[in-house]
This record gives structure tokens, C-alpha cells and sequence, in this order.
């Protein structure tokens, strides 16, 4: 590294930081029930600390009716009993801190479950303490809804309540409320549910479905979409969302969400922002220093395949310049087809995922990877009989359900629940997913798990990858060579994302990386070099 110490330098902790989702459900069982839990996280962190990973991102855990597995709370500061207990949550955050790992959780701004107290009291009249904390509105005239506003989960966004003779707002699920986030004291009651999580110990927060915090107060009706040629599976695809999410004041509690971590020191907030065009919101929600840190990209989440071209065009939206956010990058979560199976053939698959990997580990921005994806793990193919996925049971079979990425950890190749659970797993493992054991993987070199742990050390150990400028050199379809510099270091990093051998004219240096037989000269089917120089 050219004299170079893989330095903690001033940057703060999370910027250029590699995080690890954990979705709690499928990730380790501790008591037998099939599910995952929360002493089974802190049984595996061992795991999860030898990857090279910052952080961990801690999907919803909380006091839920799970009819949307978590992302419907019944109660913000509590631990629901299927995960274990507040004394459980405790003993996580300092297990993870004991190995140098941060620690991120899902705050879900936009919306409660029908079963949150403040629910039943804000449906119990309409002259309650609460009566404004949702959104509630009259029927038109003729009894229907009091606009065209559509769910995400299939059918109309409104939902008749008798106890108030009127319609409250659901972007998702009806049992999932629609929050009056305008409203100044839902806000602080928001604020004050982070404050009892980062009073815990919480290094930082992603916050859930944040462009669906604030709807327009006048009700307008969405505008149709234009019919683009592509199925659509839910009436709300047929609308451009202009009224029902997405407004302009959105950012202004952000920046009461950021002075309140900004009141616990160095810690961390990434925005869920999804839809057709979501970089204008993205940069909102980041811009200035004084609302959150980062924002989640879904360039990579659904898209059919790795474009080098669709790279470079993603990481220019995210130039390095004064008042520009810092952006976060995934491949794969808990919502996404698995990116394996949306990017390679079977046959390719473990080339490609190698490759694959260290593109990751080379982007400049927060990356993030889902557990499993370091194990190279498939999309299973759920029966519909064993669908718990709300939106896939609604759409069956033009869904692809999500339950397909969620699917248990394998850990041990052998044993019948492959070291997840004694019990039946909630949802089935893949066929192919024992052969990808960790168990297995640990003892052979050349696996995705190994490769893993080499991409993050390559990007933990050079600072012009991890906070350094990024220039492209050139891209298309099939290939992306882009530069990483800091200081004296420049890296040179090229991809061939085909299954045929490319020629390219390398860089002059050390070889730092070479993945699938990349030389100075060749990237092979899915070929990978990295090359340190000095500037």
C-alpha cells in the first residue's frame, strides 16, 4: 500500500462503510419455533463480524401483528415475543459493539399497524386526543373514497371506519394506517421513539418508506400513468404518485430527525427511497449536511441484469461536490429477487458472484449486503401454499413473491435444519442453498464466502476505495473501468460482466485483486482486477 496504513482516518464511521441486513426471521433460531430471533443474531455476530463488515442493519424487530412481517408496529419501543425481549435487544447491541460492529434499525415513519394504540384511540371519535395523528377524510357524495389514490399492496388506498364515519389512508396494507406526519405532535412523538432506541445504544437508523410520510392535505386525485408496454400487476401502476407521497415538506422533519441524532454524536441515517425516479427525492432528503446522512439506491435492486453502462450512469448522479449526499448501494434486500438468480445462469452463477462482489466493494458510496448474498444464495421458488408475502398472496402468481429472498441462513450443509433451526423454518430453504452451507464454504478458498472477505479487506485496507473520487473510463453493456483516487493512491478497477473473455488495456501497477484469472491484459468471463498505483 505504498507505506500507506489502512487508517481510521477523520472521515466518520459510517462513510464509505459496508453494512450487513440482517433480516431477523431467517437468520438464526435460538428456541425451536422456526423463526429467527434475536439471541440467535447474537449467536452468529461472529459470523457476521469476520466478513469485514462495519455495521449490521437490523430489519423491523418490534411489537408487531406481523401481517407485513414487522413493517406494521404495534408499539415503536418494544420487542415483539417471537424475536425475544427488550433485556435480548440489549444483549445484541453489546455483543455487536464487543466486535467493533455498529449497530442500524428500521424506523418506520410513515405508517402504524391498525392494532397501535394510538390507532385505536385516533379511531375510537373524532374529537380524541389523537383524532389528527392519521389520515382521515369524508366520503365523497356518493359514499365512494375520497380520492383515486391506490395501495401498493392492490386496491383502493382508503378504508371505511364506521366509529368515525369516514375513510382513513393506507398506503399498504389496510391494517397498515397512514401516519398525519404533518402533524407537529406526530412528529414528536416519531422523535421520541428514536430517542428511546439511540438512548439503547443504536449507532443509527434507515428510515422505511420515508416518501410516503406526507401526503397532499387537499386530497387532489393522482394523475394516470403513461402506459409504458410493461405488465402491470397492481392498479397502482396505473397512476403517477404526485399527491399521495412524496411532498415537499417531507425534508423539514427530516432536519428535526437529524438535530435529534445529531444530540447522541457520530451517528447514521440512510433514506428508503423507492418509485420510477426517485434521485430528486434522494437528493433532497441528504442535501445540505442537516438531513440524513445517506439514501438507499434501488438502481440494482430490480434491474434484469448488471449493466456496466447502467453503473457508471448511477454513480454519476452522485458526484463528489459540496452540498451533494453521499449515497448507499445495494444488490440485493429483503424485498428484491435474489441478484444471483436475476444476473447469471446456474451454471455462471459462482464466477459471477465473485465478480459480482467486488464490484460492490469497489463503488464509491455506503454499500450494503443481505445476508446470505455473501454465500452466493439463489431466489427460491415459494409453492403458493407456503406464500406468507401479503403482496404475493394478493397478486399470485404475477407477483414475484419477496418470500423468495427471505428465505433461512444455511450454516450447516449436513444437518436436517441446516443449523438455522431444529424446528420447520417459517419458509423452506432453497434445494440448492445446503450445498452453499457456511459449513462448506469456510473450507474451500475459492468460495463466494472467501471472496467476500478478500473484496471487503481490499476495500477496508485502501482508503481511495473507501472514501476516495470515482472517474469512469469507460463502460457499456457488457464492462465497467472505473478509477478510485485519494491522495497519492489511485486503484484501477475493470469488470467484465459477460460470460466471454474481453482483451483490455491495463493499468501500470501492483496487482492488489484479480478474481476469475483477470490479468493486466485479459478479463475473462467474468474476469475482475483491481490495480493500486501512485499518482
Amino acid at each position: 500500500m505504498n507505506g500507506m496504513a489502512p487508517a481510521k482516518s477523520a472521515h466518520e464511521w459510517w462513510r464509505g462503510a459496508a453494512i450487513y441486513q440482517i433480516y431477523p426471521r431467517s437468520f438464526q433460531d435460538s428456541n425451536g419455533d422456526g423463526v429467527g430471533d434475536l439471541p440467535g443474531i447474537t449467536q452468529r455476530l461472529g459470523h457476521v463480524a469476520s466478513l469485514g463488515v462495519d455495521a449490521i442493519w437490523l430489519s423491523p424487530f418490534f411489537t408487531s401483528p406481523m401481517k407485513d412481517f414487522g413493517y406494521d408496529v404495534s408499539d415503536y419501543c418494544d420487542v415483539d415475543p417471537i424475536f425475544g425481549t427488550l433485556d435480548d435487544f440489549d444483549a445484541l447491541v453489546a455483543r455487536a459493539h464487543a466486535l467493533g460492529l455498529k449497530v442500524i434499525i428500521d424506523q418506520v415513519y410513515s405508517h402504524t399497524s391498525d392494532q397501535h394504540d394510538w390507532f385505536a384511540e385516533s379511531r375510537s371519535s373524532r374529537t380524541n386526543a389523537k383524532a389528527d395523528w392519521y389520515v382521515w377524510a369524508d366520503a365523497r357524495p356518493d359514499g365512494s373514497p375520497p380520492n383515486n389514490w391506490q395501495s401498493v399492496f392492490g386496491g383502493p388506498a382508503w378504508t371505511w371506519d364506521a366509529r368515525r364515519g369516514q375513510y382513513y389512508l393506507h398506503n399498504f396494507l389496510a391494517s397498515q394506517p397512514q401516519m398525519h406526519v404533518h402533524n407537529r405532535e406526530v412528529q414528536d412523538a416519531l422523535l421520541a421513539t428514536a430517542r428511546f432506541w439511540l438512548e439503547r445504544g443504536v449507532d443509527g437508523f434507515r428510515v422505511d418508506a420515508i416518501n410516503f410520510a406526507m401526503h397532499d392535505p387537499e386530497l387532489r386525485d393522482n394523475p394516470p400513468a403513461p402506459d409504458t408496454g410493461k405488465p402491470r400487476t397492481r392498479p397502482f401502476d396505473f397512476q403517477q404518485h404526485v399527491h399521495n407521497q412524496s411532498h415537499a415538506d417531507i425534508p423539514l422533519f427530516l432536519e428535526r430527525l437529524r438535530g435529534v441524532l445529531d444530540e447522541y454524536g457520530a451517528t447514521f441515517t440512510v433514506a428508503e427511497v423507492g418509485g420510477p425516479d426517485p434521485d430528486p427525492e434522494m437528493k433532497a432528503f441528504t442535501a445540505g449536511g442537516r438531513r440524513l446522512n445517506s439514501a438507499y439506491s434501488f438502481d440494482f435492486l430490480y434491474a434484469d441484469r448488471l449493466d456496466g453502462s447502467h453503473v457508471a450512469e448511477a454513480l454519476g448522479r452522485w458526484p463528489e461536490q459540496p452540498g451533494t449526499g453521499w449515497p448507499s448501494w445495494a444488490f440485493e434486500n429483503h424485498d428484491a429477487p435474489r441478484a444471483i438468480s436475476r444476473w447469471a445462469s446456474p451454471d455462471q452463477a459462482a464466477a459471477f458472484g465473485r465478480m459480482k462482489t467486488t464490484l460492490l466493494a469497489c463503488l464509491r458510496g455506503n454499500i450494503f449486503l443481505y445476508n446470505g448474498e455473501e454465500l452466493g444464495l439463489t431466489q427460491v421458488d415459494i409453492a403458493q401454499e407456503d406464500l406468507r408475502d401479503p403482496e404475493a398472496i394478493a397478486n399470485w402468481p404475477m407477483t414475484l413473491s419477496r418470500d423468495g429472498a427471505r428465505t433461512p441462513m444455511v450454516w450447516e450443509a449436513d444437518t436436517p435444519g441446516h443449523g438455522f433451526s431444529d424446528a420447520r423454518p417459517w419458509l423452506p430453504f432453497g434445494p440448492d442453498h445446503p450445498a452453499l452451507a457456511v459449513d462448506r464454504q469456510e473450507r474451500d478458498p475459492q468460495s463466494m464466502l472467501a471472496q467476500t472477505r478478500a473484496a471487503l479487506s481490499l476495500r477496508n485496507g485502501h482508503p481511495a476505495l473507501r472514501w476516495g473520487e470515482m472517474t469512469v473510463i469507460e463502460a457499456s453493456a457488457g464492462h465497467i473501468v472505473f478509477e478510485r483516487t485519494l491522495g497519492a493512491q489511485r486503484m484501477q478497477c475493470a469488470f467484465n460482466l459477460t460470460d466471454r473473455a474481453m482483451a483490455w488495456t491495463g493499468g501500470n501497477g501492483r496487482i492488489a485483486m484479480a478474481v476469475n484469472g483477470a490479468t493486466a491484459t485479459e478479463l475473462p468471463a467474468h474476469g475482475a482486477i483491481v490495480i493500486e498505483s501512485d499518482r
